[in-house]
């Protein structure tokens, strides 16, 4: 017999904070996501993010490193300082090896260059739900 939190993690849809500057690249990873079941919240930037109160009903980020104002790996850092818990998978277009291994060790799930697969994003965004909700 399942217990209550099993019963409650099979029927909770995660949600899934995206963040990125670019509307057409949010669209797409909106339509995307949500085709693989999610529910999905969009955000311009780092500053709306956090004004919005979503970084505790987010089980994972989706985020672009390069952002006007607090970039990215800000965010990443300012999240981490302030003890919030969420998977953040980073996206960039002009990332190098120092700034992908700096996100990593701050505790990023994944780090992946523009353009991305959105069969491997979600990919990624499952196997950290079933990290977080393991039946």
């Amino acid at each position: 017999m399942m217990t209550r939190e099993q019963i409650a993690a099979l029927t909770k849809n995660s949600t899934v904070s995206v963040v990125d500057d670019d509307e057409s690249m949010c669209r797409m990873l909106s339509r995307g996501i949500q085709a693989a079941g999610f529910d999905v919240a969009v955000f311009n930037s780092a500053e709306e993010f956090l004004d919005s109160g979503n970084p505790s009903n987010s089980d994972c980020l989706v985020l672009d490193v390069d952002l006007p104002g607090m970039n990215g790996i800000e965010l990443q850092q300012h999240l981490n300082e302030s003890g919030t818990d969420i998977s953040i998978i980073f996206m960039s277009g002009h990332a190098d090896e120092r700034m992908k291994k700096r996100a990593l060790e701050a505790g990023a799930a994944g780090f992946f260059s523009k353009p991305l697969s959105i069969n491997t994003l979600v990919a990624t965004i499952r196997t950290l739900q079933q990290q977080l909700n393991p039946i």
